[in-house]
């Protein structure tokens, strides 16, 4: 299932006019300014900026992580920054799937073991072997992480996001700690699960080479987004090169 979106489809999430300030002592730095953006069903964003561009901010809002200081964020309609916090935790286990640039897997615990935590908790999961062979590590089940290499560390960790069936698959940095090929070999698991899943996909990097992958490309710089681009075609992770 690719991204397919006329415009009388409402967007899966909608962000709108949001900021987020910390306070830092007597310091207050604006990390995101009256950002709005739409994703829609089944499509794949890159969000794009250097480091301290307001990227992470916006997808830990998005995750339910974070809440902002002004603005609104509605998912299927319903306004995400009025709901209690029991509320936003079911969202964040129901509906959101997290993968990071650091794998974050138990190290006593095998791959197999590490998805079932998820599906052990979730509504309406796949099995934890379905999850791991979608991401093609149906020979590796039962082996720990650290005898797994840093590529095969993140499959598993994408399985573990994708095997509780979330409608947000959120990516941050997910190539940050793999070489090229290794890199090359997670974004084609990532590609799969949006197109086979059907799961509305967002990737953060600072790698300008990997929003060809995008349906949609937003450009982030200062906590601002900067421009909205639409890919006339995708790339395939295989065709990436850095």
């Amino acid at each position: 299932m690719g991204y397919n979106r006329n415009s009388t489809h409402e967007p899966v999430l909608r962000v709108d006019n949001v900021s987020k300030i910390y306070t830092m002592g007597e310091v207050k730095v604006e990390a995101l300014r009256h950002v709005s953006a739409d994703f829609y069903e089944g499509e794949l964003v890159v969000l794009l900026g250097t480091s301290g561009s307001g990227k992470s901010t916006l997808l830990n809002i998005i995750g339910g992580l974070d809440v902002p200081s002004k603005g609104r964020m509605y998912f299927r309609s319903k306004e995400m920054t009025a709901v209690t916090e029991d509320e936003l935790t079911v969202y964040r286990r129901e509906s959101i799937g997290f993968v990071f640039q650091f794998y974050n897997l138990i190290s006593s615990l095998t791959a197999l073991e590490n998805v079932q935590l998820v599906t052990e908790i979730s509504s309406n999961p796949m099995s934890a072997q379905e999850a791991l062979t979608l991401v093609s590590l149906g020979d590796r089940m039962n082996h720990f992480p650290s005898q797994l290499s840093g590529g095969e560390q993140q499959r598993v960790a994408i399985a573990r996001a994708v095997a509780k069936r979330p409608e947000l698959l959120l990516c941050d940095e997910p190539t940050g700690a793999l070489d090229y090929e290794t890199g090359k070999l997670v974004l084609e698991v990532i590609r799969k699960v949006n197109q086979e899943l059907g799961t509305t996909t967002l990737v953060i990097t600072h790698n300008v080479s990997i929003a060809a992958m995008a349906d949609r490309v937003i450009h982030m710089r200062s906590g601002e987004i900067t421009e909205i681009e639409r890919n006339a075609r995708k790339l395939s992770p295989s065709e990436l090169s850095w």
